[in-house]
């Protein structure tokens, strides 16, 4: 299996959870902080990657690589963040409490 195979299926599985938690708790800004958190880390993985390559601390085998790459940092390796990404806060929803029916009639006539 390839580098990018596996990212895929990591992704793949994290994305099975991040839906089935987002269609099942119905949280208000669930997609927002799924993306925000997208955000921030394939931006911090993308700047540290690339010092870190530049640097010569690793290499990575052209072999395995798809040959993208976004300045130093090969697309492959931002699958794990995307991955976090969908997981992270899935599993901040599914361990937090569990939201009532009241709780959200009242909210709704808060808002309303």
């Amino acid at each position: 299996m390839t580098y990018l195979g596996l990212g895929l299926v990591f992704v793949a599985a994290c994305l099975v959870v991040a839906v089935v938690t987002g269609v099942r708790r119905r949280e208000p800004h669930f997609a927002a902080s799924v993306a925000i958190t997208a955000a921030v880390l394939v931006a911090l993985t993308i700047v540290f990657d690339s010092l870190m390559v530049a640097s010569d601390l690793f290499r990575y085998d052209a072999a395995t690589l798809v040959g993208v790459r976004i300045w130093l940092t090969p697309v492959e390796d931002l699958a794990w963040p995307v991955a976090a990404a969908l997981l992270l806060p899935s599993v901040w929803v599914l361990l937090g409490p569990a939201r009532r029916p009241a709780d959200e009639a009242r909210e709704v006539d808060r808002v309303g």
